[in-house]
């Protein structure tokens, strides 16, 4: 009997994290998860047969664990990373010394396929910690792990994200709808085109040492997008340009707050659009149609419609020139 084969994911209970992990079970691989919390990694074990996922304890800026979770493994993705620091220095810390740590661990165990899931906007000459710590990140990676394979998705849209679910539940508390930035373009792509596009990338030997950008079929600006959360939850609400002093004080004021609901690290990404750049490979390389947001979103937002989705109200078709769309999107209302 052949003996199964270790596929160990960094950050599998996250949000794109548990596409990763089921569909790495499906395929019959034991899949450890290393996270900081396995008690709130229980919820992926059902996906597996008994034992087949199984949560580890691996904070990723500790060497020897780290090790642990690589030992005997035969493929390795590295889903870690953080939007705000807690302390100075922790974008560096995941992003740069983290991921430079599980390459050079994973080539070290013979890992055979490492993919590292990075984001558009990785760059050294970027404004923000962010994309900065990112695109040290990605350096690392490669000089570590010449043949790993890097993925940049944009904004990723799915039932669990913290985006368009935020921004609903913004619609439904308050009288008018707050838009930062509103000029800049972001390229949303689905959670599950980015799981299927990390697996072709662990499958294919011709992806190994390639960079992939990761966007959906639509560029909309960020006013676009919170125009169609109205439109998908039946608000009527105002937009209000919030001017970027305002917003620097709030995001100022914000990192007080546990959770830090915006930074100032956060508006300087803002002030980048957030789309695939010419000429670079993404989905359709790895064989992927990229999933149009209006075939997902507007389900799992549902729930934020008056009524809770459980009837139609007149607000959901009305045309208002601060909610209607173009097509394919305002259909989807």
């Amino acid at each position: 009997m052949a003996t199964r084969k270790i596929a160990t994911v960094f950050g599998g209970s996250g949000f794109v994290g548990r596409y990763v992990v089921q569909r790495l079970a499906r395929r019959g691989f034991i899949v450890r998860v290393a996270v900081r919390d396995t008690v709130a990694a229980g919820f992926l074990k059902p996906m597996g047969a008994v034992g087949q996922i199984v949560p580890l304890f691996t904070p990723i800026t500790d060497e020897a664990l780290v090790q642990r979770a690589l030992d005997g493994a035969h493929w390795a993705v590295n889903l870690v990373g953080i939007l705000a620091e807690q302390r100075a220095g922790d974008f560096d810390r995941v992003h740069a010394e983290g991921a430079g740590r599980v390459a050079r661990l994973a080539a070290a165990g013979g890992v055979a396929r490492l993919v590292q899931v990075s984001a558009i906007g990785a760059d050294p000459a970027s404004p923000s910690g962010y994309g900065r710590s990112k695109a040290a990140g990605e350096l690392a990676v490669r000089q570590a792990f010449p043949a790993a394979a890097i993925l940049r998705p944009s904004l990723v849209f799915g039932p669990e994200d913290a985006f368009f679910n935020r921004f609903a539940g913004l619609a439904r508390l308050l009288p008018f709808m707050p838009v930062i930035a509103g000029a800049t373009k972001f390229q949303p792509v689905y959670a599950g085109d980015v799981a299927d596009a990390i697996l072709a990338a662990l499958e294919r030997p011709e992806a190994g040492g390639t960079i992939y950008e990761l966007g959906g079929p639509e560029v909309r600006s960020f006013r676009e997008l919170m125009e169609a959360v109205l439109a998908w939850t039946g608000r009527r609400r105002t937009l209000v340009n919030v001017p970027m002093g305002l917003a620097r004080l709030q995001a100022r004021l914000g990192e007080m707050i546990p959770g830090k609901p915006l930074t100032r690290d956060q508006l300087l990404m803002l002030g980048r659009d957030n789309i695939v750049a010419a000429g670079m490979p993404g989905l359709a390389e790895l064989g992927i149609a990229p999933t149009p947001m209006d075939m997902v979103v507007p389900a799992y937002l549902a729930r934020f419609r008056p009524g809770g989705g459980r009837r139609v109200w007149p607000e959901a078709t009305a045309k208002r020139p601060d909610t209607v769309l173009s097509d394919p999107i305002s259909r989807a209302a």
